[in-house]
């Protein structure tokens, strides 16, 4: 049980340290989509426009995308007003190339991004810069086209926007939560593990359980909770400061970031060992043993101490974190996010303080087993920052290098008499390395996919005329027409399904495509009248009514009983599959009794 504990925590790891650096599809999910607009942010602050820097010769404009969103590069439309002030070529840095089998190759942005646009020589007219911009969420939604107008005077100086962005927070609970998952995850490492029951005989000096102990382990976490923070408040704003997220794009700078953490993942394995200079840890070792044990103060100069002095085992998850935060650009977000990891090592103290170092698991071998596993960890973030500028199917290959290698590893072509741990093992080892046999046929086939290795046959795409699912669609373009769609349907006592749609959102194709064509959607949707509302202009009167639905852009599904009423506990926002989606019309249908 302690060891399924301890799997399950490392596992935990993975997602807060790597979340953004493995994430290569521009558009969303394959879960479960969404039900309300509250989980997605509005436009101006999902995507924040400022002028950097205005000056006789160019202006200098910052995108910030807020974590789990993403601009596109060929939607970007620059235009002063009136038109004869003439702006030069906006110079765009190149983003990240992505596939899509609906609208092919597409570059995008995730972070921040800085775009230059020469000004007219000799020309200091003050003007209305108006940027056209449009962007998606990662988890499936897309916004209309945005345009924001900036006031330039003629000296080059100050300017303003006609909308201003609110500041979003760079940070969420979900995020939190995953960085304290991985501190407790941390904590079972072979350098901290066994130092656990040293530790805690410095700080607490036998003064296990009651209030007693768990203070001086509290004064002992929260310093050392609080050097994590500055220390992740610093390298969000070196990351801004620097426009690490745009330079990331860079295969200058992504080749070196990804032979680091290999070289961390190396020495994880075992084949060297990471540590502080001695000049330096010979110090610090000096100031430790000189502290006086016991004490609220001696236990808070310990955890700073302690946070200073991090062993080999925790250094190399711990910059894949600072990497993390630095591309996001977002010191406040950053210093929560290590402030909850350190807070998630120090849990473990805290529970030995209270006299529950009973539940905690013994040292032994199998810590050696999860410093592997973070070396594979490591090994698994350097190809996904490569995965950027490499081809999908080398990509794919290293994918099923890193699989077949771990499953080699893990005893998959070892035979013989086993205990069940080993054969448990072996099973998971034979498991990866078809995997990974399979990655390198389908990067030979020239697939890129790794969640589709030997990739599928390509199903009959639809024309534009037919509708997605071999039912009567009724396509319309206005707030007239959607309204006289729901007065008919009310007036013959029909349900109807409403479909947000626009040629320009990726997730409303899948939905298209993959979704509405599946025979168990359509059997579901049987009596319904199924209307696709076609916001692809993006007028002001379709704007509007998104609004009036309380929705950002498309896609979403919505579902009204004959009686006209809208069944809210059905509605999707956002991308879902066709599994989830006929659950969700299964719900409506029970509700109205159908």
């Amino acid at each position: 049980m302690r060891r399924l504990l301890c799997l399950l925590l490392l596992v935990c790891t993975l997602p807060a340290l790597g979340a953004s650096l493995l994430d290569s599809r521009p558009s969303a999910t394959l879960g479960s989509a969404l039900n309300n607009s509250s989980d997605f942010l509005p436009v101006h602050q999902a995507f924040q426009l400022s002028v950097q820097q205005a000056t006789a010769e160019a202006i200098t404009l910052q995108f910030v995308a807020t974590e789990g969103y993403y601009l596109y590069r060929h939607r970007f439309q620059f235009k002063a007003e009136p038109s004869d002030v003439k702006l030069g070529v906006p110079q765009l840095p190149a983003g990240e190339k992505k596939h899509d089998e609906y609208f092919g190759d597409v570059e995008v942005y995730h972070g921040i991004l800085e775009v230059t646009i020469p000004r007219p020589a000799g020309d200091n007219r003050a003007f209305t810069l108006a940027v056209t911009y449009q962007g998606c969420a990662d988890k499936g939604l897309c916004y209309p086209p945005e345009t924001e107008r900036l006031q330039i005077d003629g000296q080059g100086g100050a300017t303003t926007a006609t909308a201003p962005a609110t500041q979003a927070k760079g940070w969420t609970w979900h995020e939190l939560a995953l960085f304290f998952l991985a501190g407790i995850g941390l904590t079972f490492t072979p350098c901290v593990l066994p130092m656990l029951p040293i530790l805690s005989g410095v700080v607490l000096r036998g003064q296990v359980g009651g209030l007693r102990g768990f203070s001086l382990s509290l004064a002992y976490v929260l310093p050392m909770a609080a050097c994590f923070a500055l220390l992740g408040a610093l390298m969000g704003m070196f990351g801004a400061e620097l426009n690490l997220q745009a330079r990331l794009q860079s295969v200058w700078v992504l080749v070196p970031f990804s032979l680091f953490f290999a070289v961390f993942a190396l020495a994880m394995f075992g084949l060297f060992e990471l540590k502080l200079p001695q000049a330096i840890s010979t110090r610090l070792d000096k100031v430790a043993g000189n502290t006086q044990g016991g004490s609220l103060w001696g236990a808070a100069v310990l955890g700073v101490v302690s946070s200073l002095l991090v062993s080999p085992c925790v250094s190399a998850p711990l910059a894949g974190a600072l990497l993390y935060i630095s591309a996001s650009g977002d010191a406040v977000g950053g210093a929560l996010k290590l402030f909850v990891l350190g807070l998630g090592m120090g849990a473990p103290l805290l529970l030995v303080a209270t006299g529950g170092a009973t539940w905690l698991p013994k040292s032994g071998p199998w810590l050696v087993t999860v410093k592997n596993a973070i070396g594979v960890l490591l090994l698994g973030l350097a190809i996904g920052l490569l995965s950027r500028v490499l081809p999908g199917p080398v990509t794919l290959l290293l994918v099923g290098l890193l699989a077949a290698g771990t499953g080699v590893f893990l005893g998959a072509l070892e035979f013989g008499a086993k205990a069940t741990r080993q054969r448990l093992a072996q099973v998971v080892g034979l498991f990866l390395l078809f995997y990974g046999m399979a990655c390198w046929y389908g990067a030979l086939s020239g697939q890129s996919d790794p969640f589709k290795p030997i990739g599928s046959p390509p199903a009959a795409v639809p024309s534009a005329s037919q509708p997605a699912s071999g039912s009567a669609w009724q396509t319309i373009t206005s707030a007239t027409q959607l309204d006289q769609a729901l007065a008919d349907a009310k007036a013959a006592n029909a349900p109807l399904l409403l479909d947000w749609y626009a040629d320009w959102c990726i997730s409303c194709k899948v939905i298209e495509h993959q979704v509405l064509t599946d025979p168990k959607v359509k059997a579901l949707l049987g009596n319904y009248r199924l209307v696709r509302f076609d916001m692809t202009e993006s007028n002001a009167q379709q704007r509007a009514l998104l609004d009036r639905y309380k929705l950002f852009g498309p896609p979403a599904l919505q579902f009204f009983a004959g009686n006209g009423s809208e069944i809210t506990s059905a509605k999707v926002i956002g991308e879902i599959n066709a599994v989830d989606f006929a659950a969700k019309i299964a719900g409506a249908n029970r509700e109205q009794g159908l």
